[in-house]
């Protein structure tokens, strides 16, 4: 029989109203467990929880959680045949791209979920949410960081929140999903990556700080300069369409050229959840790509950030960053 390990951080999944609205209970979330009469089916996995503390809303997750998290799955990856990673919606699409990175050759499934409304709810969707995870954690054709949510699997790295109240929370805009859940399970086995060779190596995160700018009409590129300095390693700006900037964007190149002088890398990635990134493609974006920007192709802005922390955690120099961020390591980008 296939062991699961349960990781519960906390969300929406575990809370219980409070006078303050909806909050995470310490030892709660066990007896919520024991009372979903499908989770001790005879054709369902063995599976243990292991109940992390503090107990978080996803909104307060940090790089020292997403270190937690992966660490615990290092630790115990051979006594499991798989993982489920129970999280809040706000910020799963970050720790699901953040894990995938640092589980270097993973053999085994991790999948994210959680749901958007509680399970001391009579209508949550964190029941269905729940056992199907776990059966997808013991499938053996999952091997990578996936993010289970509403009937689709999809990968993590390539996943983005959708919706704040709706039950299909989750798209994966620029890739098909891994598997879809109706009578059946069906997998798109095209789709999955395949089983990696060498054993698991874990690469925990460094506090590497990085910042994200988001382009808008009328956007004063100056304003943004005093923030350039040595110490911030990398900048993900999301840009309009494939890369463009206001005409005036001659006013970022100086800036740009200061921030990769101290060593910090800027990744362009595009508002549209749909499409790519293509620098110089348009004279808009010509000022990037002559600065030195790397294109984000077709990665989210979550990937986008949790991949920045990756590579400089590693160690790399920021040119060694520069040429990764256009590489497809996870296939987290379509190159």
């Amino acid at each position: 029989m296939k062991k699961i390990l349960i990781i519960y951080t906390g969300g929406t999944i575990g809370m219980v109203r409070t006078d303050n609205g909806y909050a995470p209970k310490d030892g709660y979330f066990r007896a919520a467990l024991d009372a979903i009469p499908a989770l001790h089916a005879e054709e369902m996995p063995e599976w243990e929880l292991y109940e992390m503390s503090p107990l978080l809303d996803s909104s307060n997750m940090t790089v020292a959680e997403w270190n937690k998290i992966a660490a615990l799955i290092a630790e115990r990856y051979d006594r499991y045949d798989g993982f489920v990673v129970l999280h809040g919606t706000d910020t799963m699409a970050y720790t699901a791209s953040a894990l995938s990175f640092m589980l270097e050759n993973l053999g085994k499934s991790v999948v994210l979920t959680g749901s958007q409304i509680p399970l001391c709810e009579v209508r949550s969707d964190g029941r269905d949410n729940i056992i199907t995870s776990i059966l997808i954690a013991a499938d053996e054709r999952v091997h990578e960081v996936c993010l289970y949510f509403g009937g689709t699997l999809l990968r993590g790295n390539r996943a983005t929140k959708y919706s704040a109240d709706g039950l299909i929370a989750f798209v994966s805009p620029n890739y098909p999903p891994l598997a879809e859940a109706g009578i059946a399970i069906r997998y798109r086995k095209s789709a999955l990556l395949p089983k990696p060779e060498g054993t698991l190596r874990l690469q925990r995160l460094e506090s590497v700080p990085i910042g994200v700018i988001k382009v808008f009409p009328g956007i004063q590129f100056s304003l943004f300069e005093s923030i350039m300095t040595e110490k911030l390693r990398g900048i993900v700006i999301e840009t309009f369409g494939a890369g463009n900037i206001p005409g005036d964007g001659d006013a970022l190149l100086p800036i740009i050229r200061r921030a990769f002088a101290n060593g910090t890398v800027l990744t362009v990635c595009s508002q549209c959840p749909q499409g790519a990134v293509s620098l110089g493609a348009y004279e808009t974006s010509s000022a990037l790509k002559r600065a030195g920007a790397v294109s984000g192709l077709d990665i989210t802005t979550e990937a986008a950030v949790a991949k920045l922390y990756y590579l400089f955690s590693c160690g790399y120099d920021k040119e060694r960053v520069k040429a990764m961020m256009e590489q497809d390591l996870r296939g987290e980008m379509t190159v």
